[in-house]
């Protein structure tokens, strides 16, 4: 019996996708429930995995082309039988071995692989450029298996051997080398957003720092009690989440969108968290942040922080959001400002930490101080509602007693 495997329903706003990475190949024999082949949208990366046991007998769209949703990926041979394992089986009688003299080999340490294994795509970019898979996954912060995608951007991100612009005889300069590569599907529909944001929104930024000094020796005095009960440190972002969740309960219109002619307002905090990857920006959601504990909110974000590396990210996790929060602090930014996340109204940018001298009781001191950036769109936010907005983080975060008093 021939089966069809097709491309998966995709989301409402989602047409179509690519064949990024096919797991098998025409001929081999795949199990029921088996990783076949990924597929990228414009939000996530999709598994297709094999709906029965059998020989894979034809691929039907290869790497690179663009199918539709219920369009025929492959084809299963499901009457096919699994190839058989030959065992060797020794026979009683068989003369022994010539004895040769006791030479030991040299020990060979074997180093256990914990990753999941690569597929032949893979195994053959890194023959062909002689790359080490640890190499990558460590350099571009990957945890999980290591995809065709991940060594073709980590290439690109090497000085290029490949083209090069001949100069004239007698010209002591270095060649010049270029290259082209198509953007990723993902990557084009940021920029496309991005675009969007700056044509239909009234753009505006404004800043404000704050003195993490508090919030700093509070997480260093709780931190030996915290990793013990949760296996892992707090950060930074669940601090700011909740001050921001405070502050949007002081002003709604900046969890709010603009509908039409409505302004549309959200009365519940799904906020979303950008997430750098090597395939370009996600930007996963905390669903329902305000009934999350710290502890349960530092453990989600690491949650989709995770799957967003090794591209495990569903629609649902992307979908939806009222407010944004973009940390460029974990690169050394020190001033940015953010580009609105559509349908969106603000945006909070979050900055790398530094020590620096300010006034405090009348005296000069070193404090750890972060600036932070709120773009909003000016149509709907007013500058009075968005500098009181950061005003309001400013003092939560300064005063960390206010965040869990609820005052």
């Amino acid at each position: 019996m021939i089966i069809e495997i097709k491309v998966p329903p995709l989301a409402e706003s989602v047409t179509d996708a690519t064949v990024l990475e096919w797991q098998k190949s025409a001929g081999d024999f795949v199990k029921k429930g088996e990783h076949l082949v990924d597929l990228e949208t414009d939000k996530v990366t999709l598994e297709v995995s094999a709906l029965d046991d059998g020989i894979l007998k034809e691929i039907l769209h290869q790497q690179g082309e663009t199918v539709l949703a219920g369009e025929v990926l492959a084809l299963i041979d499901t009457d096919a039988a699994a190839p058989e394992t030959t065992i060797e089986i020794l026979d009683e009688k068989a003369p022994e071995p010539e004895m040769k003299p006791n030479i030991q080999p040299a020990p060979v340490t074997q180093t256990k692989n914990t990753h999941p294994a690569t597929s032949p795509a893979v195994r053959k970019l890194l023959a062909e450029h002689k790359l080490n898979p640890d190499t990558i996954r460590k350099a571009l912060g990957i945890t999980g298996r290591l995809t065709k995608t991940d060594v073709q951007t980590y290439l690109q991100q090497q000085p290029s051997i490949q083209t090069v612009t001949p100069q004239p005889e007698g010209n002591d300069t270095t060649a010049r080398k270029e290259r082209r590569v198509p953007m990723s599907r993902l990557r084009q529909r940021a920029a496309e957003r991005l675009l969007q944001a700056q044509h239909e929104n009234a753009i505006l930024t404004t800043f404000n720092e704050i003195n993490l000094f508090d919030i700093k020796q509070l997480r260093t005095k709780t931190r030996p009690q915290f990793e013990e009960k949760y296996g892992y440190a707090p950060g930074y972002l669940p601090f700011f989440i909740k001050a921001v969740i405070k502050a949007l309960q002081e002003y709604p219109v900046i969890n709010a969108s603009v509908d039409g002619h409505d302004i549309l307002y959200h009365d519940y905090y799904d906020i979303g968290v950008a997430v750098s990857t090597s395939r370009g920006l996600v930007v996963p959601v905390v669903r329902n942040a305000d009934r999350l504990s710290l502890a349960a909110m530092e453990g989600m974000i690491r949650e989709l922080a995770e799957k967003a590396r090794d591209a495990k990210l569903t629609l649902d996790d992307l979908t939806g959001g009222t407010f944004t929060i973009t940390n460029g602090g974990v690169f050394g930014s020190l001033l940015s400002t953010p580009i609105l996340n559509p349908p969106q109204s603000a945006i909070l940018g979050m900055h790398a930490i530094q020590d620096r001298p300010i006034a405090e009781n009348g005296q000069v001191v070193i404090r750890p101080v972060m600036y932070v950036a709120l773009s909003y769109d000016h149509r709907i936010i007013d500058g009075r509602e968005a500098v009181s907005f950061l005003v309001s983080i400013k003092k939560q975060l300064e005063d960390p007693a206010l965040l869990f008093m609820e005052i």
